[in-house]
């Protein structure tokens, strides 16, 4: 009994903090998307960026980070074409949704469906 009072914090403490010494960039998020696309929890969406279909294991800090490149590179587009942020966006929802994979989800009219 006095094992498991001890073990408990311990295991609690050192589950928080591999948590922060492995906190998730770019390049992690990159490996994690088409798992998540295949596993039902990220799909695309017409702006171009990705959505949360379900919100499981780390699929909102993927959907996050990948977002924020996406943006950047739109914003990017955007400037040295002098055209509009939204257009660039719209362009490439357009891309994303028909380049998703059959079984993946895209969202249509607000909605998630499985394409």
């Amino acid at each position: 009994m006095t094992f498991r009072k001890f073990l408990m914090p311990l295991l609690l403490a050192s589950s928080l903090l591999s948590t922060a010494v492995f906190a998730m960039d770019l390049n992690d998020a990159m490996s994690n998307l088409s798992p998540a696309k295949a596993a039902g929890l990220l799909g695309e969406q017409p702006n171009g960026y990705l959505g949360v279909v379900q919100a499981q294991g780390n699929a909102a800090e993927v959907a996050r980070l990948i977002n924020d490149a996406r943006r950047a590179e739109y914003q990017r587009l955007a400037k040295d074409n002098n055209i509009q942020l939204s257009d660039v966006e719209t362009m490439a929802g357009k891309k994303a949704l028909e380049k998703t994979q059959p079984g993946q989800y895209i969202q249509l009219n607000g909605k998630w469906l499985k394409k």
